[in-house]
């Protein structure tokens, strides 16, 4: 039998702050939804697994999960009833018997909870995960204590929502055709439409991302996890130089800064990222940018740095390594670094996959001693710590 998973991520977030939505904000490197595909993607049993995003977050969600295979996403709609109600319907052409339906805003969802709503689905139409409440409940309408309500059968509601795909497409049409609205997840849809629903454990960790502070715990647990995984620490050092030649600007970590000279070399002549990208290269014994990117090459001509610095952290994570953190200082007398230290650490983090508070860069010059005293060019160290299983 074939499983879709439909993965929701069509709202703005704006309760988590941030600039972008909190599915796209990064939690252990990697953006919120990223995780979250990822664990139906890498789960046996599912063969289909389409994102439902929000309209004109199209290119977030194609960088957000540059590396993993997936279907293009389809626009949802103004409600998450609708956005759901789409996502359904786009599996449609592949067939399946089941679907599972889950926030992106869940990125800890674990193999063994998506097998149990999968193996429920073999015994009733629709099962939903979910914890019972422990605490007392209190119903104070304005503020004020009218009644204590029994807890005995209350639950609190999970996602992957569970359901036969025949059942709960029918549904959601029958909620369209009757303009029923405000049915705020799967289950009350299944439920208008008289489906049976089995309520299944549920799993602690798999908590929903509403604020900040869940952002940030978030990162926490994700970054502990990894690094808990990966006890082989490694650390590698590059250096790099480039002499100037004529032109307006060099370009440092990613940032284009204005100037009265460029710095002269085959690609873009970035000479930190140059260094960092032979500093990650090193910890892996891979060799340095001129093994995997020959200056002999025409095709590098004019390249930008950021495509040496990809090729070696995909070598690394081949390795199921990680970056843990990087210092890299700049030599130079002129430009002035400092203003463009918080960009260029805004630009390497999600090359590097890391939250930016583990990306130094420094700057300091010469004294006026030697060819970079002299501004003739510009020199870069990086030193890389990365973790390995």
């Amino acid at each position: 039998m074939t499983v879709a998973a439909v993965i929701v991520a069509g709202g703005s977030g704006l309760r988590a702050g941030g600039e972008k939505p909190k599915q796209y904000q990064l939690i252990g490197g990697r953006p919120v939804i990223w995780w979250t595909c990822r664990a139906f993607l890498a789960h046996r049993g599912i063969a289909i697994v389409q994102a439902v995003i929000g309209e004109g977050h199209e290119q977030m969600f194609a960088e957000a999960v540059k590396g993993l295979e997936l279907p293009l996403p389809v626009i949802g709609g103004s409600t998450r009833q609708e956005s759901c109600r789409i996502g359904i319907e786009a599996v449609a052409r592949h067939k399946p018997s089941k679907v599972l339906i889950h926030d992106a805003a869940r990125p800890f969802v674990s193999e063994r909870l998506i097998d149990s709503v999968i193996s429920w689905l073999d015994r009733f139409p629709a099962a939903i995960p979910g914890m019972p409440v422990a605490e007392t409940l209190k119903f104070a309408p304005g503020g004020m204590v009218s009644r204590t309500v029994d807890r005995a059968a209350i639950w609190t509601a999970q996602t992957p929502q569970g359901f036969l795909y025949d059942g709960i497409l029918d549904a959601y049409r029958k909620a369209e055709a009757e303009r029923t609205q405000g049915l705020t997840d799967d289950a009350s849809v299944a439920e208008h439409a008289g489906i049976a629903i089995s309520m299944i454990p549920g799993d602690m960790e798999n908590r929903k991302l509403t604020t900040a502070d869940d952002i940030v715990m978030a990162d926490r647990d994700m970054t502990g996890r990894q690094l808990q995984e990966r006890p082989d620490v490694r650390v590698g050092q590059g250096i790099d130089v480039h002499p100037f030649e004529d032109g307006e600007a060099v370009i440092l970590c990613g940032v284009a800064i204005p100037h009265t000279q460029k710095l002269k070399g085959h690609s873009d002549a970035d000479v930190a990222m140059h260094a960092l990208t032979d500093a990650i290269l090193g910890t892996i014994g891979e060799g340095d940018i001129g093994t995997h990117f020959p200056p002999s090459d025409p095709q590098w001509k004019g390249a930008a740095s950021r495509i040496f610095l990809a090729k070696a952290v995909e070598l690394l994570e081949a390795k199921r390594g990680i970056v843990a953190n990087a210092d890299i200082t700049i030599l130079a007398e002129a430009p002035k670094i400092a203003p463009h230290v918080a960009a260029m650490r805004a630009c390497l983090a999600p090359l590097l996959h890391v939250d930016a508070t583990r990306i130094a860069v420094k700057a300091t010059t010469m004294e006026r001693l030697g060819a970079i005293g002299r501004k003739e060019g510009i020199m870069a160290y990086a030193t890389v710590t990365v973790r390995l299983p």
